[in-house]
């Protein structure tokens, strides 16, 4: 189960340029808004990267104006993980469950994934707020992710895992985005 006290979100290359080529990118703009928002209600730290930003653009305006006050790690790997300032911003948080949510799946998603993993991260992929260009190649990240360890939710399931009682005082703020 996922512990609001151990788990971060990990939000990868959402940008103008690759955003827009997206399959279904209405519902994957609009649930990462839904996920960004709940981990700010419980209190989760979000780690935010851009793939080489002078050519993809930054990440997109409906996410970006989310995260005020917090800078994206700039990066030219595909694996987040292997790129430092990602890594030192993942560790600094001292969280060791990680929501990977963005794009492309089948790419940065997939690579990061398995980096983390194999770093002894449990990482559980948000499938419905991660997208590629074809629907093919994002079935065919989640499912090879799936066989590696990596944990399938959707946006819905983690947010109401991590309140873990309706007593919670984010919960009235999760419902509401749910709805």
């Amino acid at each position: 189960m996922l512990d609001p006290q151990t788990t971060l979100v990990a939000l990868i290359d959402v940008q103008e340029r690759l955003a827009r080529v997206m399959a279904d990118q209405e519902a994957l703009i609009t649930n990462l808004r839904r996920l960004i928002q709940g981990a700010q209600h419980l209190g989760l730290p979000v780690v935010w990267a851009e793939q080489n930003p002078t050519r993809l653009g930054l990440t997109v305006p409906e996410l970006r104006s989310l995260l005020v006050g917090q800078q994206p790690v700039t990066k030219m790997t595909f694996n987040c993980w292997a790129d430092p300032a990602f890594r030192k911003a993942i560790e600094a948080t001292g969280r060791r469950q990680v929501l990977l949510a963005g794009i492309e799946t089948h790419v940065c998603i997939y690579q990061t994934a398995v980096a983390l993993l194999q770093a002894g991260y449990e990482v559980e992929v948000v499938a419905d707020a991660v997208s590629s260009r074809s629907a093919e190649h994002r079935q065919l990240a989640l499912t090879k992710l799936s066989l590696l360890g990596a944990r399938p939710t959707c946006v819905e399931m983690a947010l109401f895992e991590l309140l873990q009682t309706a007593e919670s005082p984010a919960f009235k703020a999760i419902l509401a985005l749910v709805k």
